[in-house]
């Protein structure tokens, strides 16, 4: 896989050597020449350009990618390198980092952003899986929107603890794409039996996120144990 990134600060950098680790093609693209920093990332293209400039992409052949990441600490710059791809090189996948919150309704389809990264928010989120038991955390959005990666851990009184999978009646939209146990990671298949302590991941569109939540997050009612409100 070709993927270009526009960026090459550290977060950039970052995400070409792991991308390069995957055995993938990286170019790096970088307008500050104090940002070109070819021993850290040898096994990268480099290209010292605007990627904001459409001759610049045409000569990094943009068109030959299959995903483009704009990376900078700039969000209208960010926003001008997704539209560029998905418009002017008809890039697959376009990704892009959202620097501020503020900003993040921008970074949609219709400026060519097929997934972005917002980088407070991510943060946010690792902090709440970090901490929170039986709650329903939002760790990722998908494509467009249209669907989110969940996270939510179950306590011992769960009522789905002891049941298998497949008896559960799953909302329509989500799917529990796996399972992480005593530092495992499960394929949920419908005879698994779901345990106290178990994280589960999902996919699953907004729309049916409470009805997730109330699924996975509601308890058990013992004898003599007046429900939970």
């Amino acid at each position: 896989m070709r993927v270009a990134i526009a960026g090459a600060g550290n977060v950039g950098r970052s995400i070409a050597l792991e991308l390069l680790g995957n055995g993938h093609h990286v170019l790096l693209i970088e307008r500050e020449s104090r940002a070109i920093k070819v021993s850290t990332v040898p096994g990268a293209e480099w290209l010292h350009a605007d990627a904001c400039e459409l001759d610049i992409l045409v000569q990094a052949a943009l068109q030959d990618c299959d995903v483009v990441v704009a990376a900078t600490g700039d969000d209208k710059v960010n926003l001008v390198v997704s539209l560029l791809a998905k418009t002017e090189f008809g890039v697959d996948r376009v990704v892009a980092r959202v620097n501020h919150p503020k900003n993040e309704w921008l970074f949609n389809e219709s400026w060519g952003v097929d997934v972005s990264v917002s980088s407070p928010r991510l943060l946010a989120a690792v902090v709440e899986e970090a901490v929170s038991v039986g709650d329903l955390v939002r760790l990722l959005t998908f494509r467009q929107g249209q669907a989110n990666l969940v996270e939510l851990t179950l306590e011992a009184d769960a009522a789905i603890v002891g049941k298998t999978v497949g008896s559960i009646s799953w909302p329509q939209d989500a799917a529990l794409v796996a399972v992480l146990r005593d530092g495992r990671v499960i394929v949920p298949t419908p005879d698994a039996t779901l345990e106290g302590g178990d994280e589960l991941l999902l996919v699953a569109t907004v729309e049916v996120e409470d009805e997730l939540d109330a699924l996975l997050g509601g308890h058990r009612v013992h004898p003599g144990t007046p429900p939970r409100e």
